[in-house]
């Protein structure tokens, strides 16, 4: 039977948050989706799968893509889409997110 951890560590995950926190800030929000796949590489990069490392494949350009509709759609349906949003980003994330 194949082993399955994450090998991150404390200090990685904080510094990568923070990074992503800044970036978000300092666009006054437009890069979030930049922030949200760097993140994502990052647990993907430390995490193995019955022996398989993951690898996130996503691009800022597509979330934000993606991220543009859903505001959009929140916006027309006066935020009850906002609850969809989150099914939809987990969609995202997995439809990208292979093994190594």
């Amino acid at each position: 039977m194949n082993r399955s951890y994450f090998d991150g560590g404390l200090f990685g995950l904080i510094g990568i948050q923070i990074l992503g926190f800044l970036i978000t800030v300092f666009s006054f929000g437009i890069l979030y989706p930049w922030a949200i796949v760097m993140i994502l590489q990052w647990k993907t990069r430390h995490t193995v799968i019955d022996g398989q490392r993951l690898r996130f494949e996503g691009t800022a350009l597509g979330l934000f893509g993606q991220w543009i509709k859903w505001l959009l759609l929140i916006i027309i349906t006066l935020g009850i889409y906002s609850f969809w949003v989150v099914i939809a980003m987990e969609q995202w994330k997995t439809k990208h997110t292979h093994f190594t």
